[in-house]
Protein backbone atom coordinates (compact mmCIF):
# COMPACT_ATOMS: atom_id res chain seq x y z
CA UNK A 1 0.00 0.00 0.00
CA UNK A 2 2.94 2.62 1.02
CA UNK A 3 4.67 1.67 -2.36
CA UNK A 4 1.64 1.96 -4.25
CA UNK A 5 0.86 5.63 -2.68
CA UNK A 6 4.73 6.78 -3.48
CA UNK A 7 3.82 5.67 -7.13
CA UNK A 8 0.79 7.59 -6.90
CA UNK A 9 2.62 10.52 -5.74
CA UNK A 10 5.31 10.51 -8.04
CA UNK A 11 2.94 10.64 -11.10
CA UNK A 12 1.34 13.19 -9.81
CA UNK A 13 4.51 15.56 -8.77
CA UNK A 14 6.14 14.28 -12.86
CA UNK A 15 2.24 15.29 -14.23
CA UNK A 16 2.48 18.56 -12.84
CA UNK A 17 6.11 18.88 -13.16
CA UNK A 18 5.72 18.12 -17.17
CA UNK A 19 2.67 20.33 -17.30
CA UNK A 20 4.91 23.24 -16.02
CA UNK A 21 7.59 22.79 -18.48
CA UNK A 22 5.40 22.40 -21.85
CA UNK A 23 2.78 25.21 -21.42
CA UNK A 24 4.15 27.98 -19.75
CA UNK A 25 3.31 31.28 -21.58
CA UNK A 26 1.14 29.30 -23.92
CA UNK A 27 -1.58 31.50 -25.78
CA UNK A 28 -4.98 30.72 -26.85
CA UNK A 29 -4.11 30.11 -30.70
CA UNK A 30 -0.99 28.38 -29.47
CA UNK A 31 -3.66 26.13 -27.52
CA UNK A 32 -5.79 25.63 -30.30
CA UNK A 33 -2.74 24.61 -32.60
CA UNK A 34 -1.44 22.29 -30.09
CA UNK A 35 -5.13 20.95 -29.28
CA UNK A 36 -5.41 20.34 -33.06
CA UNK A 37 -2.15 18.84 -33.65
CA UNK A 38 -2.85 16.61 -31.18
CA UNK A 39 -5.74 15.38 -32.63
CA UNK A 40 -4.32 15.05 -35.66
CA UNK A 41 -1.79 13.03 -34.17
CA UNK A 42 -4.34 11.09 -32.48
CA UNK A 43 -6.35 9.41 -35.50
CA UNK A 44 -2.83 8.57 -37.12
CA UNK A 45 -2.00 6.52 -33.90
CA UNK A 46 -5.63 5.03 -34.09
CA UNK A 47 -4.52 4.12 -37.60
CA UNK A 48 -1.59 2.41 -36.72
CA UNK A 49 -1.98 0.93 -34.06
CA UNK A 50 -5.41 -0.65 -35.19
CA UNK A 51 -7.46 1.07 -32.15
CA UNK A 52 -11.37 0.21 -32.84
CA UNK A 53 -12.91 2.42 -30.18
CA UNK A 54 -15.32 4.89 -31.87
CA UNK A 55 -14.61 8.78 -32.09
CA UNK A 56 -16.61 10.70 -30.20
CA UNK A 57 -17.41 7.97 -27.50
CA UNK A 58 -16.43 8.39 -23.88
CA UNK A 59 -14.12 5.43 -24.10
CA UNK A 60 -12.33 7.68 -27.28
CA UNK A 61 -11.94 10.86 -25.25
CA UNK A 62 -10.58 9.06 -22.43
CA UNK A 63 -7.91 7.67 -24.53
CA UNK A 64 -7.31 11.43 -25.97
CA UNK A 65 -6.66 12.84 -22.90
CA UNK A 66 -4.01 9.69 -21.83
CA UNK A 67 -2.81 10.33 -25.64
CA UNK A 68 -2.59 14.13 -24.67
CA UNK A 69 -0.60 13.47 -21.30
CA UNK A 70 1.69 10.93 -23.17
CA UNK A 71 3.05 13.85 -25.65
CA UNK A 72 3.89 16.32 -22.93
CA UNK A 73 5.76 13.44 -21.13
CA UNK A 74 7.57 12.71 -24.44
CA UNK A 75 8.96 16.58 -24.04
CA UNK A 76 10.09 16.21 -20.55
CA UNK A 77 11.72 12.95 -21.11
CA UNK A 78 13.07 14.23 -24.10
CA UNK A 79 14.71 16.77 -22.25
CA UNK A 80 17.42 15.41 -20.57
CA UNK A 81 18.62 13.27 -23.94
CA UNK A 82 21.41 15.69 -25.71
CA UNK A 83 23.71 13.24 -26.22
CA UNK A 84 23.28 11.68 -29.82
CA UNK A 85 22.97 8.36 -28.41
CA UNK A 86 20.79 9.27 -25.60
CA UNK A 87 17.39 7.42 -24.86
CA UNK A 88 14.60 8.72 -27.45
CA UNK A 89 10.79 9.15 -25.94
CA UNK A 90 7.45 9.35 -27.98
CA UNK A 91 4.11 7.90 -29.80
CA UNK A 92 4.29 4.27 -29.49
CA UNK A 93 1.56 1.21 -28.56
CA UNK A 94 1.34 2.46 -25.53
CA UNK A 95 0.59 6.27 -25.62
CA UNK A 96 -3.28 5.81 -25.49
CA UNK A 97 -2.53 4.01 -21.36
CA UNK A 98 -2.96 6.20 -18.31
CA UNK A 99 0.60 5.10 -16.68
CA UNK A 100 -1.33 3.37 -14.18
CA UNK A 101 -3.23 1.22 -16.65
CA UNK A 102 0.62 0.45 -17.95
CA UNK A 103 2.10 -0.51 -14.77
CA UNK A 104 -1.11 -2.88 -13.87
CA UNK A 105 -0.94 -4.26 -17.45
CA UNK A 106 2.72 -4.78 -17.98
CA UNK A 107 4.66 -3.89 -14.73
CA UNK A 108 3.91 -7.26 -12.67
CA UNK A 109 7.42 -8.66 -11.88
CA UNK A 110 7.90 -9.32 -8.00
CA UNK A 111 11.16 -8.37 -6.74
CA UNK A 112 13.19 -11.40 -5.10
CA UNK A 113 16.29 -10.32 -2.93
CA UNK A 114 19.20 -11.69 -4.11
CA UNK A 115 22.81 -12.03 -2.18
CA UNK A 116 25.49 -9.83 -3.22
CA UNK A 117 27.89 -11.35 -5.71
CA UNK A 118 31.54 -12.31 -4.31
CA UNK A 119 33.18 -14.43 -6.74
CA UNK A 120 36.04 -13.83 -9.00
CA UNK A 121 35.69 -11.49 -11.99
CA UNK A 122 36.63 -12.51 -15.07
CA UNK A 123 39.87 -11.67 -16.47
CA UNK A 124 40.35 -10.59 -20.69
CA UNK A 125 36.63 -9.79 -21.19
CA UNK A 126 35.60 -8.84 -25.08
CA UNK A 127 35.03 -5.06 -25.34
CA UNK A 128 31.55 -6.66 -26.95
CA UNK A 129 29.20 -9.24 -26.84
CA UNK A 130 26.31 -10.11 -28.40
CA UNK A 131 24.60 -13.83 -28.14
CA UNK A 132 22.27 -13.04 -30.90
CA UNK A 133 25.56 -13.22 -32.97
CA UNK A 134 26.32 -16.85 -32.03
CA UNK A 135 21.89 -17.41 -33.06
CA UNK A 136 21.16 -18.39 -29.64
CA UNK A 137 19.16 -16.02 -28.80
CA UNK A 138 15.44 -16.48 -30.12
CA UNK A 139 13.04 -14.03 -32.03
CA UNK A 140 11.68 -11.12 -29.97
CA UNK A 141 8.06 -12.24 -28.09
CA UNK A 142 4.80 -10.14 -26.81
CA UNK A 143 3.56 -10.93 -23.88
CA UNK A 144 -0.12 -9.10 -24.82
CA UNK A 145 -2.10 -7.39 -22.18
CA UNK A 146 -0.95 -10.11 -19.44
CA UNK A 147 1.85 -9.76 -16.49
CA UNK A 148 3.79 -12.54 -17.97
CA UNK A 149 7.28 -10.90 -18.05
CA UNK A 150 8.16 -13.14 -15.50
CA UNK A 151 7.75 -16.51 -17.19
CA UNK A 152 8.95 -15.11 -20.61
CA UNK A 153 12.49 -13.76 -19.03
CA UNK A 154 13.00 -17.57 -17.55
CA UNK A 155 11.73 -19.36 -20.39
CA UNK A 156 14.17 -17.15 -22.79
CA UNK A 157 17.03 -17.61 -20.75
CA UNK A 158 16.49 -21.28 -20.48
CA UNK A 159 16.20 -21.93 -24.59
CA UNK A 160 19.16 -19.70 -24.87
CA UNK A 161 21.65 -22.35 -22.89
CA UNK A 162 20.11 -25.00 -24.24
CA UNK A 163 21.31 -23.56 -27.43
CA UNK A 164 24.21 -22.80 -26.28
CA UNK A 165 24.90 -26.55 -24.86
CA UNK A 166 24.44 -27.71 -28.62
CA UNK A 167 20.80 -28.08 -29.08
CA UNK A 168 18.71 -26.94 -31.87
CA UNK A 169 17.31 -23.38 -30.67
CA UNK A 170 13.73 -23.94 -29.99
CA UNK A 171 11.32 -21.81 -28.31
CA UNK A 172 10.40 -23.40 -25.02
CA UNK A 173 6.34 -22.70 -23.88
CA UNK A 174 5.81 -19.39 -21.58
CA UNK A 175 2.32 -20.44 -21.10
CA UNK A 176 2.86 -23.82 -19.40
CA UNK A 177 5.31 -21.86 -17.10
CA UNK A 178 2.39 -19.52 -16.57
CA UNK A 179 -0.10 -22.02 -16.15
CA UNK A 180 1.47 -24.11 -13.56
CA UNK A 181 4.40 -22.44 -11.73
CA UNK A 182 2.19 -22.56 -8.80
CA UNK A 183 4.39 -20.47 -6.58
CA UNK A 184 3.71 -17.26 -9.07
CA UNK A 185 0.00 -15.59 -10.26
CA UNK A 186 0.29 -15.91 -14.10
CA UNK A 187 -1.18 -13.08 -15.64
CA UNK A 188 -1.24 -11.30 -12.46
CA UNK A 189 2.57 -11.13 -12.18
CA UNK A 190 5.45 -13.33 -10.87
CA UNK A 191 8.87 -13.32 -9.74
CA UNK A 192 11.66 -14.99 -11.99
CA UNK A 193 13.54 -16.55 -8.88
CA UNK A 194 10.41 -17.98 -7.62
CA UNK A 195 9.47 -19.79 -11.28
CA UNK A 196 13.10 -20.94 -11.48
CA UNK A 197 12.96 -22.38 -7.73
CA UNK A 198 9.87 -24.35 -8.93
CA UNK A 199 11.42 -25.74 -11.98
CA UNK A 200 14.46 -26.80 -9.77
CA UNK A 201 12.74 -28.38 -7.33
CA UNK A 202 10.12 -30.15 -9.37
CA UNK A 203 12.54 -30.97 -12.47
CA UNK A 204 9.35 -30.03 -15.01
CA UNK A 205 10.83 -30.07 -18.45
CA UNK A 206 9.45 -27.21 -20.59
CA UNK A 207 7.99 -28.17 -24.03
CA UNK A 208 8.23 -26.72 -26.84
CA UNK A 209 5.75 -23.80 -27.04
CA UNK A 210 4.04 -25.16 -30.53
CA UNK A 211 2.83 -28.13 -27.93
CA UNK A 212 1.74 -25.83 -25.41
CA UNK A 213 0.67 -22.33 -27.00
CA UNK A 214 1.05 -19.02 -25.41
CA UNK A 215 -2.57 -17.86 -25.04
CA UNK A 216 -1.95 -14.37 -23.14
CA UNK A 217 -4.12 -15.89 -20.22
CA UNK A 218 -3.53 -17.94 -17.14
CA UNK A 219 -5.06 -21.36 -17.66
CA UNK A 220 -5.30 -25.09 -16.13
CA UNK A 221 -1.56 -26.20 -16.03
CA UNK A 222 -1.34 -29.32 -18.30
CA UNK A 223 0.66 -31.62 -17.06
CA UNK A 224 3.29 -34.30 -19.09
CA UNK A 225 4.54 -37.13 -18.06
CA UNK A 226 8.45 -37.87 -17.03
CA UNK A 227 9.08 -39.79 -19.92
CA UNK A 228 7.78 -36.87 -22.16
CA UNK A 229 11.13 -34.48 -23.85
CA UNK A 230 11.63 -31.29 -22.54
CA UNK A 231 14.21 -28.89 -20.81
CA UNK A 232 14.50 -28.94 -16.99
CA UNK A 233 16.22 -26.42 -15.12
CA UNK A 234 19.33 -28.66 -12.68
CA UNK A 235 20.43 -25.49 -11.07
CA UNK A 236 20.30 -21.75 -11.08
CA UNK A 237 22.43 -18.69 -9.61
CA UNK A 238 21.07 -15.11 -8.30
CA UNK A 239 23.42 -12.24 -7.37
CA UNK A 240 22.76 -8.85 -6.79
CA UNK A 241 25.78 -7.08 -8.84
CA UNK A 242 25.64 -3.18 -7.87
CA UNK A 243 28.47 -1.92 -8.19
CA UNK A 244 30.15 -4.89 -9.69
CA UNK A 245 28.55 -4.67 -13.72
CA UNK A 246 32.12 -5.97 -15.01
CA UNK A 247 31.77 -9.02 -12.98
CA UNK A 248 27.70 -9.43 -14.32
CA UNK A 249 29.41 -8.90 -17.95
CA UNK A 250 31.59 -12.06 -16.82
CA UNK A 251 28.50 -13.84 -15.60
CA UNK A 252 27.00 -13.30 -19.36
CA UNK A 253 29.94 -14.27 -21.09
CA UNK A 254 30.55 -17.74 -19.38
CA UNK A 255 26.59 -18.81 -18.37
CA UNK A 256 24.79 -17.16 -21.32
CA UNK A 257 21.76 -14.89 -21.38
CA UNK A 258 20.54 -13.66 -17.83
CA UNK A 259 17.50 -13.21 -16.27
CA UNK A 260 17.05 -9.84 -14.57
CA UNK A 261 13.97 -7.90 -12.65
CA UNK A 262 14.13 -3.68 -13.71
CA UNK A 263 12.36 -0.50 -12.71
CA UNK A 264 10.46 -0.22 -16.42
CA UNK A 265 8.13 2.77 -15.61
CA UNK A 266 9.53 5.31 -17.85
CA UNK A 267 9.67 2.45 -20.86
CA UNK A 268 5.92 2.84 -21.39
CA UNK A 269 7.26 5.76 -24.11
CA UNK A 270 10.48 4.44 -25.12
CA UNK A 271 11.45 4.73 -29.00
CA UNK A 272 15.38 3.52 -29.10
CA UNK A 273 18.56 4.69 -27.73
CA UNK A 274 20.57 4.18 -24.38
CA UNK A 275 18.89 4.99 -21.36
CA UNK A 276 20.52 7.11 -19.27
CA UNK A 277 17.76 8.61 -16.66
CA UNK A 278 14.05 8.41 -15.49
CA UNK A 279 14.80 4.97 -14.10
CA UNK A 280 15.15 4.07 -10.47
CA UNK A 281 16.67 1.06 -8.50
CA UNK A 282 15.58 -1.43 -5.56
CA UNK A 283 11.80 -0.48 -7.06
CA UNK A 284 11.64 -3.21 -9.95
CA UNK A 285 8.57 -4.37 -11.58
CA UNK A 286 9.35 -5.89 -14.94
CA UNK A 287 11.48 -9.01 -16.16
CA UNK A 288 13.77 -8.94 -19.25
CA UNK A 289 16.75 -10.97 -20.43
CA UNK A 290 20.13 -9.38 -21.15
CA UNK A 291 21.60 -11.12 -24.06
CA UNK A 292 24.42 -8.53 -24.79
CA UNK A 293 26.85 -5.92 -23.95
CA UNK A 294 28.83 -3.27 -25.93
CA UNK A 295 31.58 -0.98 -24.46
CA UNK A 296 33.21 0.08 -27.59
CA UNK A 297 31.23 3.69 -27.64
CA UNK A 298 31.26 6.45 -26.08
CA UNK A 299 28.41 4.80 -23.86
CA UNK A 300 29.04 1.49 -22.58
CA UNK A 301 25.34 -0.25 -22.91
CA UNK A 302 23.53 -3.68 -21.99
CA UNK A 303 21.57 -5.05 -25.17
CA UNK A 304 18.04 -6.18 -23.62
CA UNK A 305 15.54 -8.59 -24.57
CA UNK A 306 11.97 -7.42 -24.08
CA UNK A 307 8.71 -9.00 -24.37
CA UNK A 308 6.41 -6.23 -26.00
CA UNK A 309 6.76 -6.93 -29.33
CA UNK A 310 9.21 -6.04 -32.27
CA UNK A 311 7.01 -2.63 -32.28
CA UNK A 312 8.34 -1.14 -29.36
CA UNK A 313 12.10 0.21 -28.90
CA UNK A 314 14.86 -1.03 -31.31
CA UNK A 315 12.88 -4.09 -33.01
CA UNK A 316 12.06 -5.23 -29.30
CA UNK A 317 15.03 -4.76 -27.22
CA UNK A 318 16.08 -1.61 -24.73
CA UNK A 319 19.77 -0.74 -24.48
CA UNK A 320 20.66 0.44 -20.80
CA UNK A 321 24.03 2.35 -19.84
CA UNK A 322 27.00 0.20 -17.80
CA UNK A 323 27.30 1.79 -14.51
CA UNK A 324 25.49 3.59 -12.06
CA UNK A 325 22.85 0.41 -12.06
CA UNK A 326 20.44 2.42 -14.50
CA UNK A 327 17.08 0.93 -14.07
CA UNK A 328 17.87 -1.42 -11.34
CA UNK A 329 19.23 -4.04 -13.84
CA UNK A 330 22.15 -5.09 -11.46
CA UNK A 331 19.83 -5.75 -8.60
CA UNK A 332 18.32 -9.31 -8.92
CA UNK A 333 19.95 -11.26 -11.83
CA UNK A 334 20.25 -15.17 -12.50
CA UNK A 335 22.02 -17.34 -14.43
CA UNK A 336 20.29 -20.73 -15.56
CA UNK A 337 21.88 -24.45 -15.46
CA UNK A 338 20.53 -27.13 -17.57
Amino acid sequence: MRRRQLFLGLTIAFSALVSSVCCHNVTSGETRTEVNGSAFKFGSFRKQFHRLYEIGSEESDRRHRYFQDATKRHAYLNSFSAAPQSARYGINQFSDLSQEEFRDLYLQAQTSRAPCFSGPKTVGLPAKFDWRQKAVVAPVQNQQACGSCWAFSVVGAMQSVHAIEGSKLEQLSVQQVLDCSYKNKGCSGGSPLWALDWLKQTGVKLVPQSEYPYKAKTGICHFFSQSHGGVAVTNFTAHDFSGQEEAMMGQLVERGPLTAIVDAVSWQDYLGGIIQHHCSSQWSNHAILVVGYDTTGDIPYWIVQNSWGTTWGNEGYVYIKIGGNVCGIADSVAAVFL
